[in-house]
């Protein structure tokens, strides 16, 4: 990665698709100061202006990524909060949420600002996600307010469920007087405890314990539930959606109109439990891979917009960590990935346009969060990415930007390669020819 600084911006002749906007068309974006200052056609350069000639490039807001592991503080041999804005600027994402099951745990402001601290000269805006309790034990709610104040853009105990319903209550009636979300790792461990993948077919092949689609149903149904009963002003997001029972029920909660959104990840609506004839740890996470029959209703539910978020769960690990399928633990990476796996599965075959994908990617999480970001209207921050909607590429583990290269994707051919990351009118990322 090159970091390459410029007062003025000029990038012309590109495709711009802005969502917010309802924009596609051939345009040149100015970029001034960290801001959009225009988007027109033949803006003419002149002065101090950095000048990019972007004919054949799509320009489009930069991506928001609602759900990665940093694994800092603490955890760093996995990846740290440097390594992981790297891979997201490679990956076209200019904004990201950190969870927080680090080392300490992101429950205290001390924990908040040294993220901060740490990720004030990142090539991608990390923001911090403040736990819901206490060393995410789920026995004691954190001071949410005091987190609230320090910085954390919403609150979860990802990486498990929040313990009982009744902290899980609480946490949305703090949360609604905060204005900010909480985000659901759903899932009834009394169901799923012992499981590393699926229950059903591989399950019993691979002699594991498996994962059933309830555990993850059941905890769909129980934060839908308390949410219905919260104080006007509780928002919900659920995390990772990788069952047909969980989408159906957020169908249910929108028709009804419940302040719930969702994400999902791309593994989720390309891959299937078939996977895991490899034997391979890296198409091991949590929820896991499911069958056809789910595969198909996620990617339904993308469609439909049932789900609003394109996500990653970027989850780094060791090679190490990930050599031995049986005790490895759950989790793959995907910010070098995302958006060209999601347009190759979604937008070539024409089931999405190129306008919605990016909503999904970029404007959509960026009004989840209300933090910026998700436009190219003029006086919003400049953050975008361009990228080559006709160049395959094909994923090779050792050449992506993260420490950790347990990839879903490898090997896999993808269409559309990122080739440039602005950020704050901050060109962050460069692809090297």
């Amino acid at each position: 990665m090159r970091t390459l600084m410029k007062q003025k911006l000029l990038l012309q002749n590109a495709r711009v698709v802005d969502p917010s906007q309802k924009l596609d068309a051939v345009c040149d974006v100015l970029c001034a100061d960290g801001l959009i200052e225009r988007v027109a056609p033949d803006i003419r350069a002149c002065g101090d202006m950095r000048v990019i000639d972007a004919s054949g490039l799509v320009l489009a807001p930069g991506l928001v990524d609602l759900h990665t592991h940093l694994r800092d503080p603490g955890l760093t041999q996995k990846e740290d909060i440097l390594s992981g804005a790297a891979a997201a600027a490679a990956g076209g994402v200019t904004t990201l949420c950190a969870m927080p099951n680090t080392a300490p745990a992101c429950d205290t402001p001390e924990t908040v600002r040294y993220i901060l601290d740490k990720a004030k000269d990142a090539p991608c805006r990390v923001l911090p996600v403040g736990a819901i309790t206490k060393g995410l034990a789920g026995k004691e709610l954190t001071d949410m307010h005091a987190l609230a104040e320090s910085g954390v853009c919403a609150f979860s105990d990802d990486g498990v469920p929040v313990a009982t319903a009744d902290l899980m209550a609480k946490a949305l009636a703090r949360s609604a007087q905060l204005s900010l979300p909480v985000f659901a790792h759903t899932e009834d461990r009394s169901l799923s405890r012992g499981g590393i993948v699926n229950r059903g077919v591989w399950s019993e092949k691979l002699g594991v314990g498996g994962i059933p689609n309830a555990a993850e149903d059941v905890g769909t149904a129980r934060e839908l539930a308390l949410l219905m009963n919260a104080p006007e002003g509780a928002r919900l997001h659920i995390c990772h959606v990788s069952t047909a029972g969980s989408a159906a029920m957020l169908a249910d909660a929108k028709a009804r109109g419940l302040a719930v959104t969702a994400e999902t990840c791309p593994h989720y609506f390309m891959f299937t439990e078939d996977k895991l004839a490899l034997g391979d740890a890296d198409y091991r996470m949590n929820p896991p891979l499911r069958t056809e029959k789910d595969r198909a209703a996620i990617e339904r539910a993308v469609l439909d917009g049932v789900i609003d978020v394109i996500a990653t769960d970027h989850a780094p690990h060791t090679p190490e960590e990930k050599a031995d399928f049986l005790t490895a633990p759950n989790g793959v990476i995907g910010m070098e990935t995302s958006f060209s796996a999601s347009y190759t599965a979604l937008c070539l075959p024409g089931k999405l346009t190129l306008s919605e994908l990016i909503s999904k990617m970029s404007c959509r999480p960026a009004q989840i969060l209300g933090a910026g970001g998700g436009t190219l209207k003029p006086g919003a921050r400049a953050d975008l990415f361009l990228f080559n909607p006709d160049a395959w590429w094909t994923v090779e583990p050792a050449r992506l930007h993260g420490k950790s290269k347990n990839c879903v994707f490898k090997g896999c051919r993808l269409c559309a390669r990122i080739k440039m990351t602005v950020l704050a009118g901050r060109i962050v990322f460069q692809e090297e020819n």
